[in-house]
């Protein structure tokens, strides 16, 4: 058995990441290999849940760093229930190498062995945070003698800083075979002159329907509007609101930052997340996996864009899947009955999708281990 090795923005204690992570993780593994997560926490991702930590520039003032750990603490404390929950969800479903790194050139100094090595999924390349600019989300800590692929990796942005162009182009021209999730990511990759990746689904839609509900989903007995807002969307709030009067539903949510909510479910994990997604009677979200969830569960969904300029990731989406019209504009109101989705149609655009996306990952890892690099 081959043994294979990802990485990704590991431990964020995010849903998306999470699932997309356990995802890869899981049709590597029903394709036949030895496949684990390396263990990768830079200290710019795993400041999550550290009780203490406090940033650089309160370091040196000691009353003032006195009074942010006084002012944080409280809340940190609570999040720790969530981080229980993901951490659960970890320990039980994912597969991950034990000893930690955290940073590329540890990574070097003691390169974890395996046949194959991929980077992806998720916005491992958004250069708009710190992961898209570290060297080892290009899988620049393996030999040029080992196979490197990209699976569905993200920019998310619709081009990179020109500042940053070299060393995009450099880092992606060592990998061997490059997937990408958006279209906007060949746009990026053919402007650096790289023209030979291909865009596929995020990992989530490789995994069917009836595994996701018969895993993780329980049933939820009331009826509900379930919100995925990381911005605290007034228009999602005036959609949510109506709708849930009209039609006498409550409205349920994992963000803390939404208040109106009947229900907050922040401190649960990734299964409570799918089983809020699967059972929901409407979604309103501007999260890129909810969406994919939406379209996997057969859901009744609107979405609107982020604040933070990562929203070529939903466009894409809802593009390729025949809804353009879901993406909401931000005057637009789209109520229950206003979304009426031929799920018939959007399938076999999917599946389609999802076939041509497992044919990159079974060729890219079937390739001999005499190649040639780009």
């Amino acid at each position: 058995m081959k043994k294979v090795l990802t990485i990704t923005c590991h431990q964020v204690y995010n849903y998306g990441a999470t699932l997309q992570q356990y995802a890869l993780l899981e049709v590597l593994k029903e394709l036949g290999y030895d496949a684990k997560t390396i263990n990768y926490n830079p200290p710019y991702l795993s400041n999550h849940f550290k009780l203490w930590a406090v940033p650089n520039t309160y370091q040196k003032n000691l009353f003032l760093k006195l009074a942010y750990i006084s002012l944080k603490l409280p809340r940190r404390i609570l999040s720790l229930k969530r981080k229980k929950s993901f951490d659960t969800f970890e320990n039980k479903y994912l597969s991950i190498l034990p000893k930690n790194y955290s940073s590329n050139e540890e990574l070097k100094d003691d390169l974890p062995l395996a046949d194959f090595y991929i980077c992806g999924s998720d916005q491992i390349w958004n250069s708009f945070f710190q992961n898209g600019k570290d060297p080892a989300f290009y899988l620049d800590f393996v030999p040029d003698s080992k196979l490197k692929i990209s699976y569905a990796a993200s920019f998310a942005i619709e081009r990179v800083e020109e500042d940053l162009k070299p060393f995009v182009e450099s880092m992606a021209r060592r990998i061997n075979h490059i997937s990408v999730r958006e279209t906007s990511a060949l746009n990026i990759l053919n402007d650096l002159g790289i023209s030979n990746a291909i865009q596929v689904l995020d990992p989530v839609f490789l995994i069917s329907r009836d595994y996701w509900i018969s895993t993780f989903t329980n049933k939820i007995p009331e009826k509900y509007i379930f919100i995925y807002d990381f911005d605290s969307n007034k228009q999602i709030e005036k959609i949510a609101s109506k709708e849930a009067v009209k039609f006498g539903f409550k409205i349920y949510t994992v963000n803390k930052n939404i208040k109106y909510a009947h229900k907050n479910f922040n401190n649960e994990g990734p299964d409570k997340f799918l089983s809020l997604l699967n059972n929901a009677e409407f979604i309103l979200t501007n999260s890129f996996h909810a969406v994919c969830f939406s379209l996997i569960f057969n859901k009744k969904f609107v979405v609107v864009n982020r604040t933070e300029k990562i929203n070529t990731r939903m466009k894409d989406l809802t593009e390729l899947a025949g809804v353009p019209e879901l993406l909401l504009k931000p005057d637009d109101y789209r109520g229950i009955d206003d979304v009426n989705i031929d799920y018939s149609k959007v399938n076999i655009m999917l599946n389609n999708q999802i076939e041509n996306s497992r044919t990159f990952l079974i060729n890219a890892l079937q390739e001999n281990d005499t190649f040639t690099t780009n």
